[in-house]
């Protein structure tokens, strides 16, 4: 009888250690973070490309001012294409996180773009408005002489427009049809800055 409790305290001593050994099993292992989906490939390549897009054609404007700061005689010729290339650099800039890339082509917000490349002042004082806590870039150099200075804004314009005729191939259909007339536009402008003038 004794032997027989002995065997039976056994018996419920081992199967308790069996099931505190199985409450103290290491947990499974949390799984990482999802790899991202095609579609959100897509969509940061697409925001990447808007970025560097928006990018170029704020430094396009920087130029422009710089040549008109620069060279106040050649504003007549020179506003309506800056002009043009405000609307397109707005255009481009839609959809991006840019904090500061709109105060330059349009300081009121309503205003005409035209005022604000007539005074080359404005983009300096945009930008030193716009952030209190970073420098202002440092302008680009102008020639000294104006036919070099439109010389030099016509390679940068054309600069642009290749650069925007490259994003071409990566750009959804909607925003490579903006970009193809832009870069159109560019061209044009390249045009009207050299050989147009002549005669």
């Amino acid at each position: 009888m004794g032997r027989t409790g002995t065997v039976g305290r056994r018996a419920l001593l081992l199967a308790g250690a069996a099931t505190l050994g199985g409450c103290t099993t290491t947990p499974p292992r949390e799984r990482g973070p999802e790899p991202p989906t095609a579609a959100e490939r897509a969509a940061r390549a697409e925001a990447e490309l808007r970025r560097r897009s928006a990018a170029a054609g704020r430094t396009l404007l920087e130029r422009y001012d710089a040549v008109l700061a620069a060279h106040p005689s050649l504003a007549a010729r020179l506003t309506p294409l800056r002009t043009s290339a405000a609307a397109h650099a707005a255009a481009l800039a839609e959809g991006t996180a840019a904090p500061g890339a709109r105060p330059a082509p349009s300081p009121t917000g309503s205003g005409p773009a035209p005022s604000s490349a007539s005074s080359p002042a404005s983009p300096s004082a945009g930008a030193s408005a716009a952030g209190a806590t970073t420098v202002p870039p440092t302008p680009p150099t102008v020639p000294a002489d104006p036919a070099a200075a439109l010389r030099q804004l016509a390679a940068e314009v054309r600069r642009t427009s290749d650069t925007h005729t490259a994003a071409l191939l990566d750009a959804p259909p909607e925003y490579a049809r903006l970009l193809a007339s832009v870069a159109a536009a560019g061209a044009a402008h390249a045009y009207l800055l050299t050989e147009g003038g002549r005669g």
